[in-house]
Formats: C-alpha cells, structure tokens, sequence
C-alpha cells in the first residue's frame, strides 16, 4: 500500500487504537466473529466486510446498535464511542428482542405456555366461583309457562292460552320402567353411568351459537333436565349456556340418577299443552302413567322429539309439512327405532317388542273449551302466521310454548260471529243429515273476509267448532275452486294479450295482442279446443279435447256462437274461456294467478286446458285475498293476520304492509267491471246487496264435489266454499262427495247455498259503513274475433264408455240462472247413465279431489322420505309453507 495513501496515527487512540485493541488479525476476507454482535469498527480498509460506510451503519442498527458503538469485545482503548451497557432482560420479551421482521412478533414457546397456564387457571378460577355459586333445580319450580294472550283487532282479548300448566308429578318408582328405559335407549344410552355431560355436544352447542344458529338441546338426559329447570331463562347467550353446563355438572354430581330420571320425566314438554309423563300420558291415551303399556312408552319417547312434527293429529297451523299423514309416518318410525334400540340394549325382550307393529290409538288433541267454536281456527291461525314468518316476528314453536306475549291479531270480533251466524242459518235451514243421511251427511263450509286495502284477515269460517271439527276451512282444504278462478284468465289475456299464431310460443308482449272485453269467442258446447297455432289440442293418448258446457248447451247463435267475454263471464261459459286460456298461455294464465296472490303449491298442473276453469285448489283465504288484489285496483297484499306481538320488553314485532303492483289499475278495474255484471244480472244474483256495488263469481266443480262464490265490494273481500268430506275418517279413506241432492236441491252451485251465506255475511259486515263504488274502468285492448271451431264430427267425438283424457282434474260449470229455468245435471258427468270423467269422454279427467296438507314456514321439519305425494296446501290459507302463507 503507497505511502501516500496512509494517515499518521491520531493521537490518543482512535480506530488505530481501537483495531489494536482486538484480536486475531484486522485485515483480510475472515468474517467477523459469530459472537459479535455486529460488524467491527475496523471492518473497513482495502477490503472492508461491508461495500461502504452506509451499509456497515444499516447493518449496526439493524443488530441493535449505532455506527459509533464500539463492538462488545474491544478493548479499553477509546474508540469514536462509548461502548453499549448490556440491557436488562424483560419479563415478557415481546415484541422479540434479537429478531427481525416477522420472527420479533412471533412469540416464543415461553410466552406460548405462560399464556396457558395463565388463562386456564383462570377458567378454572371462573368454573370453579360458578360452580359454587348456582343451585340444584327444584322439580317442583320447573316447567314454568305464561299464557299467551290473544287479542282482537280493537285490542280486546280474545283468549288467554298456550302457557297452561297441566301437569301432575310422580316418584321415580311411579314411572313404568318401560318409559325410564325407552328415553335412555333413545336419547342417552349411557345415563345410568355417566357424569350427566357431553362434552362432544357442548361443543357443538357452542359452535353452533359462534356461527349464529341456535344453542342444540342437551346432549344428555341431565343436561336436558337442567335446560327444562332453566325455562325462566332461555336467552340464546354464551353465560346462559355456560350456567347451564355448570349446574348440569353438579346435579351429575350430587344427586341420585332416579332423582334426575324422575326430575326429567316431571318436566319435559310431550305436547297438547302437557308438562311431565303424567299430564302426557293423559293428553294422549287418558289414562295414567303407571299403566302404559312399552309401545306407548316407545310413542311419548317419541312425541320428545317435537310434537310438531310427531303428534298423529297433525300441526298445519304450524308447519304445512306437519299433516296428520305425515306426522303417522314419522312418530312410527321414531317409535319403531325406540324399541328397537330398547331390545339392542337388552331393557326389552325381542318377544315382547314383537307385540308393538303399528302406532297406539290416541285421543283427539281438541279438548281445550276455551277454544271452542271459532277461537280455536283463530288462534292457529295467527300462531302459525307468527312460526311461518319467524325472519320477521323472530318467534319460533318453542318461544310460543313458553308463553308471555301478547299478541294482537286482525280479527274483528263482530265480523267473526257473523260469518259464523251466516253459516249456522243457512246449515240449519237447509242442511238435514238426520233426514237426508245419503246426501247431507258431512256437508262442511268454509269462509274467510279480507280487506282490499291492507292485506288484514277480518274473519274466518273453520268449521262447526274447533274442538270437534279439526281441519280448518278456511284454510287449504283440497276443494277446488271451479270457475271462480276464470277471472285470472281474462287478467291474464288483457295484461300479457294473446299470442300471435305465426310467432314463437314464447313471445314477449310487445309481438301479441291485448284482449279487450268485447272480444268474440264461441261458446260452443263440445268445443274442440286448438293451440294458439289452431291445431286441435290432443291429450296424451292423441284424443281431442272437447270442452263441455253446463248441461251439455252452447251459449251464442249458430253457426259460430260467438259471444262475448263479458257475457262468458256473466254466465260462466267454459268453452270460451278454456280456448281463451290457450290462446294467452297457460303460463300466463298461472302467472296471473300468483300475481294476484294464489300460492303455487295450490296450483294444479297448467298442462292441461281444464286448468282455465279452475282444477287448482287455493284456501278460502288465498281466494280472498286475490280477488282484493281487484278490488284494489291491481295492488297486491298478502293475507296476515298479526298486527303486532308485545312482551315483558315492550313491542316485539309489529307489521309492515308490504304491497307490489300485480296488474295495472287498467286490467284490474276492467276485470272488476266484468265481475259487476255476474252479480248484476249472471250467475251471482243472489249475491246482490242494496246500494252496493258488488263484483263476484260464482264455482262449481267436476262431479258437484265443491262449491264457491268469492266476491268484493271496495272495502272488503270475502269467499266462502262448500263441499262434503268425512274428515274424521283415516287421512287415507277422506276423499270429497258429491252433492247432487244436497240440501234438498239437484245440484249445488256457487250461486246457491256460497252465495247466500256471502251476502247474509256481508250485508251485516258491511253495515254502518259507508257505500263505496268502483273505479270507472278505462277501455283496453282490442275487440278480438277468434275462429270458430268445426262442428265435432262422430270420428273424433268419443262415446261415454270411452276412458277419459289423463288430465289432472275434472273441470268445472256453472248454471245460467233464468227465473222458469230447473236445475238440472250436466257437464262432465251430471246426466243419467253418462261417463262421470266427462260427457264426452274427453272433456274431463280423473278426479282429484282430496284433502290437502295444510299451511308453512316455521321451523324445518323432520325429513320425510316414505311421504307420498305433494302438500299442495297453503297453511294458515296459504302463508305458512314454503314461503309466504295466509295469515
């Protein structure tokens, strides 16, 4: 190295005196030290370790030190700085000293495990002041309820139920072994020996409240006694279930197994309002406990599960899936695996199992005299609105149970007694089962007022009394609603219009025609019915479909007997309005249905022409409310029944109107207008009211089996039904009668007995309040002429012995009313010595009459596979299941 290039020493120490105060060699490419705690002082010079002066102070201060710091092992020379003092460990080292990026933050083993040890002996600090603080249930405090107080729409009450104790305490040694054995081989196999908790499903629990779902029952028979005992409290909060599992664990600890069967057993809810083994044993085979036999321990084992879903008597106010079929399925099952599980755990011989195959007989559920009458309908009613719209109400089964709202329902107290008074009068001047048994025999009414302007269910008809007659009218039933269901036809063709023949099938509206009142179609009886394309429709087995009219008669003048739709409403002409539905598309035809408030699960299928003329079966409440859709100009509300629901915190839930625009004020009003005229001089004149505007439509069915007449004036619309149906047989032996002869008369029709009890009902309903009239309709569409029909000729007619057509359902007539006119029989199936499936064999279909499942929503049911069929039901008329329902 050049001379040039050296500086003299300085005086008094420095780097010279510094790099001389090191060991081992200064100069060269060793690396620094391991121990060192950064790069030397000295590592610069020829070669130094780092490429300048920056990078050695970055790499200084990223070890912790600054550039002048001298390093740990230099000597006592005086450098350019002071060396560092060791610093002083901490108690926690966290952030970590000595680390960079990432690894400063995480923490080490130590920290990992004082975290540990600190919070579970923490937990176990918390576990162990709960522990000794909560208390061992009292038998005799728990299964506590409130009532329910059901109110009328002016805030009356209407009843106090729902809460009702009934309930009678036995010693263990009083419950047969049978029942003690039948819920530990069913709920909890290991009760004899177990410490009274689940782990496994105390973690469920939690994991399910962490996700935001409801806390899961308990998983032990202790822990199930304990949640019974805690019924004054059932928040679905973290503390709540943390007392309960700690109460659980000292009643596993100090009290005696029979102490905790026998606690359980007093205080779990079997359903029907019954507390405990005792009160259920009553509710169910009224007699007591002690002399259950093992198959009906097996069935109230399994009436735990939820009776909801198990009961035979069925739960449709509740849940539309619930249905007395349905629940038989269910609980035999449940009831079958019961003591299966009982003979694998060796409490029950394989030879004494043997005797239990089918379901026990249990009695009717309906003995609560309070409820009897109309209250029972309604209280269903609107706890089964509050279940199937638990998003809104937050009200669930189990909440209803417990009791302690105070619920306000839409029902008008006046208007209910005179409904019912309407139906009694006319039942009893006219209905005879004890002189006419063939005919009059289980004749049964149905009934339900809504009101146009807000959605609110006025009043309801169920049935004779509710703890007699259990089915509830007004809602699904399975009666189909005939031709009152004609108007959504004409909604439809003057809404979406007809198709054009030389289009596509799907064709948007902008490329078919709107339909106006004054359209021309033939009303020609034996109809031969053509697609849109005008080729004749033919059913499955390529037959064509003829459309017969009521008593076999065509409406309008030949050769064509064009009429117009107006006076085919008048009169109810089938032909033209099962041609008009095919024009316009059965599609839209369905779609008009649902847009004025019918369910689709009450629909039947839009296959087949006869679906225009009414093979669907919405309940009385669907119906009423749809035609308010009407009423109301083309706005749609949905039938409810619960304005608002109060607690001990004040007001729970209160209703929020919701409306949508199903049609046009155009097309509702002009449909109002048509349905002016069957009342003013149709089929429906029986229907009229002094100084009112009215607007209706009279149904009947296939076969005479239902009958309808659904009218409105502007402030409230209402439908009744009739029809015979032995509900009190086996599900699978109820099917739907004929009338004819019913009441002393050949056939019933909607302008009969439906229109008669309607108008005695409206004119007291609607008395005091002022007369209202219609809108004026503005004129819409255009005056279609559709093409006539050939004459039927004998090669396609088909003769009466013939099979019918495979359609879903026997299509439905109405009768011209005329004042020298007799009624007499006819279409599909009235005249003497003719096919029943309709009169010319191919008209009409198999008939599909039935009762229906019931209501929704609520709580998801058991899953039921074995279950045949569909519930076309619309619970609670139609706004449980599935989505929406009635109210």
């Amino acid at each position: 190295m050049s001379e040039h290039r050296r500086k003299p020493p300085p005086q008094g120490g420095g780097r010279a005196a510094a790099r001389r105060g090191q060991p081992g060699p200064s100069s060269g490419r060793r690396a620094a030290p391991r121990d060192a705690a950064g790069p030397s002082a000295d590592s610069y010079g020829d070669e130094p370790a780092y490429g300048s002066r920056a990078e050695a102070r970055r790499a200084a201060q990223r070890g912790g030190g600054g550039r002048r710091r001298g390093p740990d092992n230099a000597g006592s020379g005086r450098g350019r700085g002071r060396a560092a003092a060791p610093a002083s460990p901490k108690f926690i080292d966290y952030p970590r000293a000595g680390k960079d990026g990432w690894q400063r933050w995480l923490p080490s083993w130590k920290v990992v495990a004082t975290a540990c040890v600190v919070g579970f002996g923490s937990m176990v600090a918390v576990a162990g002041i709960g522990y000794a603080m909560v208390g061992i249930p009292d038998i005799a405090k728990t299964a506590k309820a409130q009532n329910n107080v059901f109110e009328w729409a002016d805030g009356s009450v209407m009843v106090a139920t729902g809460g009702e104790i009934n309930r009678q305490n036995l010693n263990y040694a009083q419950i047969p072994e049978e029942m003690r054995y039948a819920v530990i081989s069913q709920e909890n196999k290991t009760f004899e020996t177990d410490s009274g908790v689940d782990p496994k499903g105390i973690a469920r629990a939690f994991l399910n409240m962490a996700r935001g779902g409801q806390t899961q029952g308990g998983s032990t028979i202790t822990q199930q006694y304990v949640k019974n005992a805690m019924l004054d409290d059932q928040s679905q909060t973290i503390s709540r279930k943390f007392k309960e599992i700690l109460v659980a664990v000292k009643v596993g600890a100090k009290v005696p197994k029979p102490e905790v069967m026998a606690g359980y057993l007093n205080s779990a809810y079997f359903g029907r309002g019954a507390y405990g083994i005792q009160a259920a044993s009553r509710a169910y085979f009224n007699k007591d406990a002690s002399k259950l036999d093992p198959g009906e321990c097996a069935f109230l084992a399994a009436m735990l599960k939820g009776a909801t879903y198990y009961d035979p008597a069925g739960a449709v106010s509740i849940d539309p899936s619930a249905t007395s079929a349905a629940n038989t399925i269910r609980a035999t099952r449940q009831m079958q695996d019961t003591l299966d599980k009982m003979v694998e755990y060796h409490h029950l011989s394989a030879a004494e199992r043997s005797k239990y195959t089918k379901l026990p007989k249990v009695q009717s559920p309906h003995a609560n005299g309070q409820l009897s009458g109309q209250i029972g309908y309604l209280v269903d009613l609107a706890k089964g609105y509050l279940i199937s719209h638990k998003a809104e109400t937050h009200i669930t089964a189990d909440d209803l149970q417990k009791g302690g709202y105070t619920i306000r329902t839409t029902f008008d107290k006046n208007k209910v007694k005179q409904l019912e008074k309407a139906v009694a009068d006319v039942r009893k001047e006219n209905i005879k089962p004890k002189e006419r048994p063939a005919t009059d025999k289980y004749v049964q009414f149905g009934g339900a007022s809504v009101e146009p302007k807000t959605g609110a269910i006025r009043a309801i008809y169920g049935g004779e009394d509710w703890t007699k007659h259990f089915t509830n009218n007004a809602d699904a039933t399975g009666a189909q609603v005939g031709s009152t269901f004609k108007p959504f036809v004409l909604a439809a063709a003057m809404k979406w219009g007809v198709r054009n023949p030389d289009g596509p099938e799907n064709q948007p509206q902008d490329a078919r025609t709107v339909a106006s009142t004054k359209s021309l179609y033939s009303g020609q009886n034996k109809l031969k019915i053509r697609d849109y394309r005008g080729q004749v429709w033919t059913d499955r087995k390529g037959k064509e479909w003829l459309q017969t009219n009521d008593g076999d008669k065509s409406e309008g003048n030949p050769p064509d007997y064009k009429i117009d739709l107006r006076y085919a409403m008048q009169f109810s002409v089938n032909s033209a309005f099962v041609q008009l539905g095919m024009d316009v598309g059965l599609d839209k035809v369905k779609e008009s249905a649902l847009d004025a408030g019918v369910l689709e699960n009450s629909l039947a299928s839009s296959s087949f022409p006869s679906f225009s003329i009414g093979t669907s079966d919405p309940s009385a409440i669907r119906m009423a409310g749809a035609y308010a859709t009407f009423a109301a100009s083309g706005t749609q509300r949905d039938p409810y029944s619960v304005s608002q629901v109060s607690g001990k915190d004040g007001v729970l839930y209160k209703h929020k109107g919701k409306s949508k625009d199903a049609f046009d004020p155009e097309v509702a009003d002009n449909v109002t207008d048509v349905l002016k005229t069957v009342v003013d001089k149709g089929t429906g004149t029986a229907a009229q009211l002094p100084g009112r505007e009215v607007a209706g439509k009279t149904g009947t069915t296939d076969f005479n089996k239902s009958a309808w007449f659904v009218g409105y004036t502007p402030q409230l619309s209402t439908a009744i039904s009739m029809f015979r149906m032995d509900d009190q047989a086996k599900p699978k032996d109820r099917k739907f009668l004929k009338m004819y002869g019913t009441g002393g008369q050949a056939k019933i029709h909607g302008a009969s007995f439906p229109a008669e009890i309607w108008h005695d009902y409206m004119i007291e309903a609607l008395k005091g309040q002022p007369a209202e009239k219609f809108p004026t309709p503005v004129p819409i569409g255009k005056a279609l002429n559709a093409e006539p029909s050939p004459t039927p000729t004998p090669s396609v007619t088909q003769t009466p012995t013939e099979s019918p057509s495979p359609s879903p359902s026997p299509t439905e007539s109405e009768l011209e009313p005329s004042p020298s006119a007799t009624i007499t029989c006819g279409f599909f199936g009235c005249r003497d010595g003719g096919n029943e499936n309709g009169g010319n064999g191919n008209g009409g279909g198999t008939d599909n009459g039935g009762t229906d499942g019931g209501p929704g929503g609520t709580d998801p049911s058991p899953t039921l596979s074995e279950t045949t069929g569909t519930t076309r039901g619309n619970g609670n008329g139609g706004f449980f299941g599935g989505g929406d329902q009635n109210g």
